[in-house]
């Protein structure tokens, strides 16, 4: 079973909490009492957020985080990178690959279509998209999970990675 860490879920409901009120800036206190989660944990993943250049940190009295775009701009899948890393299905797709098989894997390169394949439904899922309630979904335009031959051919692949 493929499943996101607690980390990345808490994460997801920061970076939420954070689009729907844009207008100011939160305390890691103020943050935690409102997703009810416990301040050590927040302030690790509002860390690793503001590393990954997702959240703006200042300090101060009138201090805290707040998003670094906009909800539109800020793709789910930048969150778990910013969290869990590199979005990697098997061990051959990584960046840093300890697999024994590797050398001679006949499906190497097919995992690494369908890791490419994840990455870009999860990239097409913005911030913005997780503020919609779920009666309301139907209004929303679906998320085309895998882009056309066109599309694809702008997009390059190196270890397993998207670049382009």
């Amino acid at each position: 079973m493929l499943r996101m860490g607690k980390l990345t879920d808490y994460g997801i409901v920061l970076m939420s909490y954070l689009a729907q009120r844009t207008e100011m800036q939160h305390s890691a206190h103020a943050l935690a009492d409102a997703v009810q989660v416990p301040l050590p944990t927040v302030k690790k993943v509002l860390k690793a957020l503001s590393q990954a250049n997702l959240l703006t940190s200042e300090r101060g009295a009138h201090g805290g985080y707040s998003l670094n775009s906009s909800p539109k701009k800020i793709s789910v899948a930048e969150i778990i990178t910013a969290i869990e890393g590199p979005i990697a299905l098997t061990e051959c797709v990584g960046t840093e690959s300890h697999c024994e098989q590797e050398n001679h894997c006949s499906i190497q390169t097919n995992w690494t279509r369908i890791n490419n394949a994840v990455f870009h439904a999860l990239d097409e899922v913005k911030l913005s998209d997780m503020l919609v309630p779920q009666v309301a979904s139907e209004s929303v335009s679906p998320i085309h999970f895998y882009p056309s031959t066109s599309a694809m051919a702008l997009v390059k692949t190196k270890d397993g990675e998207i670049n382009g």
